[in-house]
């Protein structure tokens, strides 16, 4: 990176801090903070959705998995669109209609105070090593383009870039913050920014990254055999499936994706959100993964987690790496705060605000929300730093989310249509699904048919069957109708005339309007007066305009009263 690509990054972040302090003069109870009051745009949630998916990890892990296998690396991810879009059709509309505020409350009313103590606690330890990994990748690729001189106190010991520590202090100081000053509606707008800026800036790289290879065809006759073929022995088939089934309960049951579907007005806007972050997910990854996989036939020896941002290096101008450096970082922040203030939300309402300060007021409960993203925050970034020693990033995002995902949500998903299962139901899969871990990756850790398949083993039955079979005998064994299944009807029928009156909130379109704008009269001005590759930059401040002016249509269209 150069002087002009640190100055864009930093002017990025800082950008980003403006907003979120502009944002956090909205914050006026608890609802704003962890649910945007139930006004944000269908398509901002989905969006939002979209990205809470992506992060820096995306380009890391699937990134390298691209890189060495090809098209396996887009199959993985198209599976999650088909999940997004089964969430869609059978989920989404039904978390609306609970009338809730975050998912901590509706288990609170389907399942009882200790389980939400027990997701609360077992949930967020999962979670933050997934957004530390995540921080942890921005941090390696941030620490590999910032070269230093000899002797200068944030450098590496083994080579003369940024200590990859140092980067992951600065980029999680930029999240916490971030994340304390404006809530739910600064995800949001932190995701629907940071979409705008990935998406062109892969729009960019594609086309110049295959004519550093004489064209797709070129490509296609250079790559390795069985490039192009959708599975491979380490990820076969059953494993995609197995995927699909994984995803649509992580984006159905797991908090952050949840919240998506109750920030929206209505159920309707609800599952208008669910479809269009599955429709971005089975259409982007063709986009996304093509630079790993093309940089494969140009340098096969490169290290496969820097393989994307080795590509983009390679054609993009001065200015444009700090902007996609930028745009990385987003996609890491969309993710780190989306889990931090859906945690902080749960924290404050359902276990401060419920257990130990009852009669807390709106406004102190902000405050406390603002003390637990603190909290959870600096607990991600001791997770980020702790990556290195937990065996590296691919290892653990795909044991954790394999595994664990299932047991954590699926009680969840199964009490919004179950009469019958009860509070048990939680305490009884986490443990089965805890005792088939011991069973599998200890006793059996070490038996040619577990080693062998590896990724089925935590996938399919530890993190698949073994969930679903408890939840199976627990209904059949079930007698009558459960009381938490009573209360969460009542809560549906009391929500149903509230949920007629809301509106979506045309604030967040008009800033996020004038931001892309900024950026991109910033990018045009660096074009004008850069003659390398000029056309590229004008081409990317274009795009950025034609963006900020579909949001400002988009705004007149359904112009609300805020």
């Amino acid at each position: 990176m150069n002087n002009l690509d640190v100055i864009i990054l930093l002017a990025y972040l800082g950008g980003l801090l403006m907003l979120g302090a502009i944002l956090s003069r909205r914050i006026k109870n608890s609802e704003d903070m962890f649910a945007a009051g139930g006004q944000s745009p269908w398509w901002m949630a989905g969006i939002s959705g979209y990205m809470t998916m992506f992060s820096s990890g995306t380009f890391v892990v699937w990134g390298g998995i691209a890189f060495r296998q090809g098209v396996v690396g887009i199959s993985i991810l198209v599976m999650l669109g088909i999940a997004a879009l089964l969430v869609g059709f059978f989920l989404a509309k039904k978390w609306k209609q609970t009338g809730v505020t975050t998912a901590a409350e509706y288990i609170e009313m389907r399942y009882g105070k200790a389980a939400v103590q027990l997701y609360s606690w077992f949930g967020m330890f999962v979670r933050m090593v997934g957004v530390g990994v995540a921080l942890y990748s921005i941090s390696v690729i941030l620490s590999a383009l910032i070269l230093l001189p000899e002797g200068n106190f944030f450098k590496s010991s083994t080579s003369d870039t940024l200590a990859v520590h140092w980067a992951v202090l600065l980029c999680g100081t930029v999240v916490v913050i971030y994340t304390i000053a404006g809530g739910m509606w600064a995800v949001l707008m932190a995701d629907v920014l940071q979409f705008v800026v990935l998406t062109i800036s892969v729009l960019i790289v594609v086309p110049l990254i295959l004519g550093e290879v004489g064209g797709f065809s070129s490509f296609a006759s250079k790559a390795p055999e069985g490039f192009f073929i959708p599975y491979s022995n380490e990820f076969p088939p059953l494993f995609l499936i197995g995927w699909i089934i994984v995803h649509f309960f992580k984006i159905g049951g797991e908090w952050a994706f949840v919240q998506r579907f109750l920030c929206v007005p209505n159920e309707k806007h609800a599952q208008k959100a669910a479809f269009i972050f599955g429709m971005l997910f089975l259409i982007s990854p063709f986009l996304w993964m093509l630079p790993p996989m093309v940089y494969q036939v140009i340098d096969a020896t490169a290290d496969p987690k820097q393989a994307y941002i080795l590509a983009c290096q390679l054609v993009l101008p001065p200015g444009m790496i700090g902007f996609l450096m930028a745009s990385m970082f987003a996609a890491t922040a969309s993710m780190a705060d989306s889990e931090i203030n859906v945690f902080a939300g749960a924290f404050t309402r359902e276990i401060y605000g419920r257990i130990f300060h009852k009669n807390s007021t709106e406004k102190h409960l902000v405050f406390v929300g603002r003390i637990f993203t603190l909290i959870l925050g600096s607990v991600v970034v001791g997770v980020a730093l702790a990556i290195p020693y937990l065996g590296g990033v691919e290892k653990v995002i795909l044991q954790i989310t394999g595994m664990l995902v299932a047991p954590l949500v699926l009680p969840t998903i199964w009490g919004l249509f179950s009469k019958k299962i009860g509070k048990r139901a939680v305490w009884y899969t986490l443990a089965m699904s805890l005792l088939s871990i011991i069973v599998f990756k200890g006793v059996l850790g070490e038996a040619d048919w577990v080693v062998d398949n590896a990724r089925m083993v935590e996938t399919c039955i530890i993190g698949i069957a073994v969930p679903l079979l408890t939840l199976i005998f627990l209904e059949l064994t079930s007698q009558g109708q459960d009381l938490g299944y009573d209360r969460v009807q009542l809560s549906v029928a009391d929500s149903t005339e509230h949920l007629q009156s809301q509106k979506a909130s045309t604030m967040p379109q008009k800033i996020l309007c004038g931001y892309i704008l900024v950026i991109g009269v910033a990018i045009g001005l660096i074009g004008a007066f850069n003659e390398q590759q000029r056309s590229v930059l004008l081409i990317t401040a274009g795009l950025l305009l034609a963006v900020s002016l579909l949001i400002f249509l988009l705004t007149k269209k359904y112009q609300v009263n805020d």
